[in-house]
């Protein structure tokens, strides 16, 4: 097993709300562009239906864009919300981006988390995890089991029974590059995540959320040993991903003005996402420690336990810290904040993949 850490990216991405929302599309481009030049391996992105702050509102038509723009990234969903969908419809899209990606698709898949998108489709009385399984497992069954396809579930019963004329191809969905499935992503969010240990006996693998403590983050791994233990597949830490908020520039102070000003980019995510995590009761994953209440919680506190800022030598001996108290993650995930200066967000990520990346993977061996 290889020590070293390979470089991901993370757009939710999150945004001003006030921002021109074609900028705002362009801007998320543009950085993945600069990714795939940089050399960064994967990028995932967001998927949010009634937030405008977080708008991308489709995962799958955004790497659909992607896919002709870079070379060699893979492209991932992060998530798509399988409650939202009918499980043809999204196993007939899933495989049309896995075929034109042609191996650089990553399927990241969740119950969806939004509060008003959990709403608008009629999703909040029901159990969206149990949803979310059922629509995967008829997925499958589109793509693996001969047709005329006949499922009948819980939350979705669908049939191609009547219908079915294989001569002239009616009635038979198509198949996706990866069989039987593109590689399945779960983000993770909770300490002691029991859904890692469950996700890992399927063979899927996690990404742990940038905005959750380390101290919590680090509950993540055993749960993911545990999981690849009990399925029957070797306990490899090196497949977990870890996301992180993280800031390079050329000096010190530039950094800290920038990443850890509370009416800065930084701030801006960090109070977003702490509003409306506060809003469902799990405000606590901003905890500096276990027992800190949600009153001591502040976003000045985040920014100086959760978000990574400095010079290049500065952010190599963090992140080194960070991994020591998670543990051996596998590859990094750099996430995307918005570029309120264009000029240090493209900075940040070159200086993070030409020169952080080497030094900290540099140190890893010693």
């Amino acid at each position: 097993m290889s020590n070293t850490v390979k470089l991901g990216y993370f757009a939710q991405p999150i945004h001003p709300k006030n921002r021109n929302y074609f900028d705002v599309l362009n801007e998320n481009i543009e950085a993945v562009i600069l990714a795939d030049k940089l050399g960064f391996e994967e990028a995932f992105f967001g998927e949010h239906f009634t937030d405008i702050c977080e708008p991308i509102t489709s995962a799958l038509l955004f790497i659909a864009r992607l896919i002709p723009e870079t070379k060699t990234i893979r492209l991932g969903s992060m998530t798509t919300n399988l409650p939202v969908y009918h499980p043809v419809m999204l196993a007939g899209q899933v495989a049309m981006i896995d075929q034109m990606a042609q191996g650089r698709f990553i399927w990241g898949i969740g119950p969806g988390g939004q509060p008003s998108d959990i709403e608008v489709f009629g999703n909040m009385e029901i159990d969206r995890n149990a949803k979310m399984l059922e629509a995967f497992e008829q997925i499958l069954a589109v793509w693996n089991e001969a047709p005329p396809y006949d499922q009948a579930g819980d939350f979705w019963s669908f049939s191609t029974g009547k219908t079915f004329r294989p001569e002239i191809g009616q009635g038979i969905a198509p198949k996706p590059f990866h069989l039987p499935h593109p590689p399945v992503v779960v983000t993770v969010l909770a300490p002691h995540s029991q859904g890692i240990a469950h996700a890992a006996t399927r063979g899927w693998t996690p990404i742990s959320s940038n905005y959750v403590q380390a101290h919590w983050v680090a509950t993540h791994l055993p749960k993911l040993l545990e999981g690849q233990k009990n399925g029957g597949h070797p306990e490899d830490p090196s497949v977990w991903r870890v996301a992180k908020s993280i800031f390079v520039a050329d000096d010190a102070d530039t950094a800290r003005a920038y990443a850890k000003s509370v009416d800065g980019p930084y701030g801006f995510y960090f109070k977003n996402i702490m509003d409306k995590l506060a809003g469902g009761g799990r405000k606590g994953l901003f905890a500096a420690h276990p027992g800190q209440t949600e009153e001591e919680i502040t976003v000045e506190q985040s920014l100086e336990t959760q978000v990574i800022a400095g010079a290049v030598n500065d952010v190599v001996d963090q992140l080194l810290a960070f991994r020591e108290e998670v543990g051996p993650f596998g590859t990094l995930i750099y996430t995307a904040h918005d570029w309120a200066d264009p000029t240090l967000g493209r900075r940040s990520m070159t200086l993070m993949a030409e020169q952080v990346m080497p030094r900290f993977n540099e140190a890893l061996k010693t």
